[in-house]
């Protein structure tokens, strides 16, 4: 109870108010600087979160506040058995009563903490990946259909435009593509993804059918681009599609031709993950998805971080004309206002 807790709920908010203090002030220093930043939205929260303490009544628990369904993902590139979040899901019946009241008070304090809003797990809210809150992995579930349009049209109805990135990567269906389309959101594509199948492959450059995306080299949830090469992940037909695709050679720094594939690309947004500035190996992995142990713990010495690299990071963003270039995202789509990044 809050009463029991006193001592470290006081000390909690003590935390939090050093945190934001700190935060703040970063973010006015980037501001100020004209550097936007963008946060991320986990679509689900932790069980043990105040988030599911203080609203019980709408996340899927048992009468003991136990989560009776959780979240995950099926069997996919990262995990053969798929990912089990275990986050509880959500009561989206409960929260529609009120028009999403909590997600709306969700939404609006990261909005006041970061200028973009990357929603992870975008997909969930067209359908999501139901699993029991007794199983031991994420491979016996069903997909159950999401709130869908409803809930962006309630939100933008209360709130604006929402400056949001759509992570749609994973088990994506047309019915997906279509409700970011229709919202105008920017997806994303991740370069790492591009060579292991055949020219097709929509991760690939050439297949990028408009510029309202946000294209990476990897993402926190991959290795970095010199460590994917040198991994068990690159097959060696992957590794020679990259070679004649970037019109490199095993002579050549791996990195920065994938830093020129994604500036060179249409994508309004390129996002080049430090590491990969940098060419550091699978040593330097932000995190493995589907673990839970030694992520989220890489930190840059300030000794890399030289004139050299910054002139040729520059060098190459002038040549790709993306100096000024002024972010078009959400306003490809004529049907659309988009969401005015």
């Amino acid at each position: 109870s809050r009463e029991t807790q006193a001592t470290e709920i006081e000390y909690q908010k003590f935390l939090q108010y050093i945190f934001f203090k700190q935060w703040n002030a970063l973010k006015e220093y980037a501001n100020q600087r004209d550097i936007k930043i963008i946060g991320d939205l986990p679509i689900f929260v932790a069980h043990d979160s105040s988030d599911v303490w203080t609203n019980q009544h709408l996340f899927e628990l048992d009468e003991q506040g136990r989560a009776s369904k959780v979240a995950g993902v099926p069997p996919d590139y990262f995990s053969k058995t798929g990912q089990l979040w275990g986050n509880p899901h959500y009561k989206w019946h409960e929260m529609e009563k009120d028009d999403y009241k909590w997600w709306r008070q969700r939404y609006q304090t990261l909005s006041r903490m970061v200028d973009v809003t990357r929603i992870d797990h975008f997909r969930g809210f067209e359908a999501y990946w139901v699993v029991d809150g007794n199983a031991e992995t994420a491979a016996q579930g069903e997909w159950v259909k999401g709130p869908g349009l409803d809930f962006f049209h309630r939100m933008e109805k209360k709130l604006g435009r929402l400056p949001i990135i759509a992570e749609d990567l994973g088990v994506i269906t047309p019915e997906v593509e279509e409700l970011r389309d229709k919202l105008g959101f920017p997806g994303m594509k991740v370069l790492q993804f591009a060579f292991d199948s055949d020219e097709t492959n929509d991760y690939l450059p050439h297949n990028y059918t408009h510029s309202n995306c946000v294209v990476y080299t990897g993402t926190h949830d991959n290795d970095t681009s010199l460590g994917w090469y040198l991994s068990d992940l690159a097959e060696p037909e992957a590794r020679a599609r990259f070679r004649r695709y970037a019109s490199s050679d095993e002579e050549q720094p791996v990195h920065w031709d994938f830093i020129r594939l994604a500036l060179a690309s249409v994508g309004a947004v390129v996002i080049i993950p430090l590491q990969d500035v940098l060419g550091f190996g699978s040593d330097c992995r932000m995190n493995v998805p589907g673990t839970s142990k030694g992520n989220w713990r890489w930190r840059v010495a300030a000794r890399f971080l030289t004139a050299g690299v910054a002139r040729e990071l520059r060098e190459e963003t002038r040549f790709y004309n993306r100096i000024s270039q002024q972010s078009q995202l959400g306003e490809d789509d004529g049907e659309s206002q988009g969401s005015g990044l």
